[in-house]
């Protein structure tokens, strides 16, 4: 639906990064770290659940334990050996610590009161929205020898077709204001799907990290098996900030978010079982069961459209004649009247959908089943709300005269320019009547 970049400054331009010789050139458009743009659309995953993958792989962690209750945040802080403890909220969301979610802790009191603190507290962060997400689950960290903080991270290119592993000495900052702010700290190679992650292209994410001695070795082996469990668990991002070294010398995952393609979820057993649908928007779990491609967005005119490019072109147009989209929904070429039903009900689900707009070109889906699926959307879940209907193509007529012969009140639009205008004065009108 949406390139798998990152949303922060996608599209921006700043000055080319110095990368090494043989390394792909580098795309305009891919400047921005953090929570790519199709996210929505992919599997997230806890911290802590991030953290027993890479354990699982051989990467280096601090040891830890979750938690789902403050009596048991205490029981684990006390398996370990301390004195310096973190107590981390677990919510599918970055910008934690800033937000209150992170506390370090040097003895036992401080954990209890921490812990105390942060769960089922509302943590709002600039990823979670100003509603905020409730803590429902606790991470207790044993402390680490921090000597440096640095950033890593994996993302899908799509312009070159390649992973890219992205790299900085600013770690443990946001990064998406670093990569505005001083681009030229950020260090980027492309890796060849081909032949994958190569032993050069470690040594020169290391050197220009600074990292010298056996540290070089160490990260470089920690590189190559994190670009493993992207390839082997179909990762759409993979970030750690910050990935510490350590006086010694070591290479820790002090932090661990990791995404997955939500497209290949279904032959992952292993990641399905982490999944936390309390983490979740319920509507888009509802949708999820009847296979129906939807995105719950801030606007107010509820979309029910067939095909991901007439979705964007409806979205669109909705906001040229002066409305926010409620939603991204795309019912497939075979949707059923069950299906469009369910559709409604999670769309009329939402209080903030003042109209909806049904944009239907028949194709493979036909218009008499979009009919037949309003008219029992009516039946059982009653539409309340100012309703336009848009249908062109295969069955056309028969599914305007179901919907003339239904009784129910449908706005007609001729087409698609007069379905959004009529939309959109129908939510502006249904608001001022509130």
């Amino acid at each position: 639906m949406r390139c798998a970049l990152p949303a922060a400054l996608c599209g921006m331009t700043h000055p080319r990064l110095t990368v090494a010789p043989g390394t792909p050139a580098q795309p305009p458009q891919l400047q921005s770290f953090g929570e790519p743009a199709c996210e929505s659309n992919a599997m997230k995953i806890h911290e802590y659940q991030a953290k027993q993958l890479f354990r699982d792989y051989g990467l280096n962690v601090p040891d830890g334990h979750a938690a789902f209750s403050v009596a048991e945040a205490i029981a684990a802080a006390e398996k370990l050996p301390g004195p310096i403890r973190v107590v981390k909220a677990q919510i599918h969301a970055g910008g934690r610590g800033l937000g209150g979610g992170v506390k370090v802790c040097k003895n036992m009191d401080e954990v209890a009161a921490a812990a105390d603190a942060i769960f089922g507290m509302q943590l709002v962060t600039h990823q979670t929205g100003p509603e905020g997400q409730q803590v429902r689950r606790l991470y207790i960290e044993d402390g680490a020898d921090i000597a440096r903080e640095l950033y890593l991270g994996m993302l899908l290119d799509r312009e070159t077709g390649q992973i890219v592993l992205m790299a900085s000495t600013e770690g443990g900052m946001n990064i998406e204001d670093v990569a505005h702010n001083t681009p030229e700290k950020i260090f980027k190679v492309w890796i060849d799907p081909a032949v994958g992650l190569q032993d050069f292209q470690c040594r020169q994410v290391a050197f220009a990290l600074g990292l010298t001695g056996k540290t070089v070795r160490k990260a470089g082996v920690f590189f190559k098996k994190l670009y493993e469990i992207y390839i082997d668990k179909d990762c759409s991002m993979a970030e750690i900030n910050p990935l510490v070294i350590t006086g010694s010398g070591d290479v820790i995952a002090l932090d661990a978010k990791v995404n997955f393609d939500s497209n290949a979820i279904y032959r992952l057993k292993d990641i399905q079982a982490f999944r936390d649908l309390d983490e979740e928007d319920p509507r888009e779990v509802e949708a999820g069961k009847y296979d129906l491609n939807y995105v719950h967005l801030d606007g107010s005119v509820g979309c029910l459209v067939n095909g991901a490019g007439l979705a964007m072109a409806t979205m669109d147009i909705l906001q040229h004649y002066g409305a926010e989209p409620a939603n991204f929904l795309d019912v497939g070429g075979s949707a059923t009247a069950e299906k469009v039903t369910a559709a409604f009900r999670i769309i009329l689900g939402d209080a903030r959908v003042h109209a909806i707009f049904v944009n239907i070109f028949g194709g493979i889906m036909k218009c008499d089943t979009i009919a037949a699926g309003i008219i029992e959307a009516a039946k059982q879940v009653g539409i309340d709300r100012p309703l336009v209907v848009r249908l062109e193509g295969t069955n056309v007529e028969i599914g305007r005269q179901m919907l003339a012969d239904s009784g129910l009140p449908i706005l007609s639009g001729a087409d698609m320019k007069d379905g959004a205008q009529k939309a959109v004065a129908a939510a502006k009108e249904y608001a001022a009547n509130l």
